[in-house]
């Protein structure tokens, strides 16, 4: 009976705060395991980062810097004032860290941040490019906006400057590909984010299971879940996103998201692990999570679970969470994200946020001249005073992010990584085939198809989409 008012207790308070979320859980767990529940925050980015490349195809002037007029070049003795577009500016250090340093070293070019909500940064960017605004540089968000910025001639191709200018592009640990064409590169990454993994340390020990190690496979992660799990625990979070679960398909670079003429089985053997750890109670239901629009944040914060997969960016989060004592967790590790037997340690899934030149700017010395710091080993250091990850990702940056108050000891190592596999490709079709994938991932979690059925539905409705 105690049991049994806990948890009408905590429907009660759930439909009071929440505004009905319905999806929390009722008999099979108590109000204790049902604590990690929180609502996702709007504008959260599923992704983290972004994307993106463009052709200058449509009348693009690449390398062309004949439209600037005298005394708007760089290095002319005047001040040269070029239009940035960001989202969130205000609360991102890291961009504005970035921007500070670049004006310190170049005192002849003043940045002009344009900042636009995260909610609204699409929408707003594509009336600017389309309708002649004097934007200089802007960052890319999303990813499957790419390939229309690609199409429609609005990133101006970097491949001269960067040679001129003996840019090292090795530096980028291979995120600088998704944002070349056919041989020619038209955006540098600034910033990445990439999946690793977050544990608690308190429930390990609890269990008296050994902690996830930097060399851990998914056979292991879904046993050492299996181990930890209790009545009160859940052994790992997975998250609502379809990349939850197919970016562990494509994370040994074989395969993406456009690649349907296998039928999608390289996706198999995760939504087996996944769907056999739901059904178990071993991870939280995805029906109760999606009704009850759960954010990752809270599941975790709630300090009853275990494992959970995501992003390198939350690791700010975490700890400024655990300083102003709004979480649960206080003593955690985070480990190298768990790998296919078929691949080494090291490798993982992610995206970066590019920075582009719009190639109608009058002012493309200067603009190159932005996007060549803020991507350069020199700035990657101001990304990471904030814990942010820099592109250009190296061993003192890493130390920079883990000497940070409140960073748990081994994340250097952590967050060494081999390859970055891009979590979605550069390509036509892209937002389509997100939509199909991102659709079927919640029949298949939800039970209304089998694994097979719903592989099959995506290969066929992939494949129509892109033939």
């Amino acid at each position: 009976m105690k049991r049994l008012a806990a948890i009408i207790m905590g429907i009660s308070i759930c439909g009071t705060l929440l505004s009905g979320c319905g999806g929390t859980e009722t008999s099979k767990k108590p109000a204790s395991k049902a604590a990690s529940e929180g609502t996702e925050a709007a504008g959260d980015n599923a992704g983290g980062n972004a994307e993106g490349n463009t052709n200058g195809n449509s009348g693009e002037t690449a390398g062309d810097t004949s439209g600037e007029t005298p005394g708007e070049a760089a290095g002319s003795g005047e001040v040269t004032s070029i239009k940035m577009a960001t989202w969130d500016y205000t609360s991102n250090d890291s961009t504005s860290n970035a921007i500070a340093a670049f004006e310190a070293k170049h005192p002849d070019i003043k940045v002009e941040v344009i900042d636009i909500p995260s909610t609204d940064y699409n929408t707003k960017l594509n009336v600017m490019l389309n309708g002649g605004s004097e934007l200089d540089a802007y960052f890319i968000k999303d990813a499957p906006n790419t390939y229309d910025l690609y199409k429609k001639g609005q990133m101006l191709d970097l491949t001269d400057r960067i040679a001129k200018d003996n840019v090292d592009m090795t530096g980028f640990n291979g995120t600088d590909q998704p944002f070349n064409i056919e041989g020619k590169q038209y955006a540098m990454p600034v910033r990445t984010d990439y999946y690793v993994l977050y544990y608690n340390k308190d429930l390990f020990d609890a269990a008296g299971v050994a902690y996830p190690t930097n060399d851990m496979t998914w056979a292991e992660f879904e046993k050492t879940a299996r181990e930890v799990a209790s009545e009160d625990v859940y052994g790992a979070y997975i998250h609502t996103w379809q990349t939850q679960v197919q970016n562990l398909g494509i994370q040994d670079g074989e395969h993406d998201t456009l690649d349907y003429s296998t039928g999608y089985d390289f996706f198999k053997p995760y939504y087996e692990m996944a769907v056999g750890m739901q059904d178990d109670g071993i991870i939280q239901d995805f029906g109760s999570l999606q009704s009850a629009n759960i954010h990752y944040s809270s599941a975790f914060q709630a300090g009853n679970v275990a494992m959970m997969p995501m992003g390198t960016w939350y690791v700010t989060t975490l700890t400024a969470a655990i300083k102003a004592g709004d979480t649960e967790v206080t003593n955690w590790g985070v480990a190298t994200m768990p790998h296919p037997e078929s691949v080494e340690a090291g490798y993982t899934v992610g995206a970066s946020t590019p920075l582009v030149i719009n190639p109608t700017s009058k002012k493309q010395d200067a603009a190159w001249e932005f996007v060549n710091f803020l991507s350069s080993d020199e700035c990657a250091g101001e990304y990471a005073k904030v814990g942010a990850v820099p592109a250009r990702l190296n061993d003192s940056v890493l130390t920079e992010i883990a000497s940070l108050d409140g960073m748990p000891e081994g994340l250097a190592e952590a967050f060494k990584v081999k390859n970055i596999a891009a979590d979605r490709p550069i390509g036509e079709n892209v937002t389509e085939v997100d939509s199909v994938l991102t659709e079927v991932h919640g029949l298949i979690m939800l039970g209304e198809v089998s694994i097979d059925e719903g592989l099959a539905e995506m290969a066929e409705r992939s494949a129509e989409i892109q033939k």
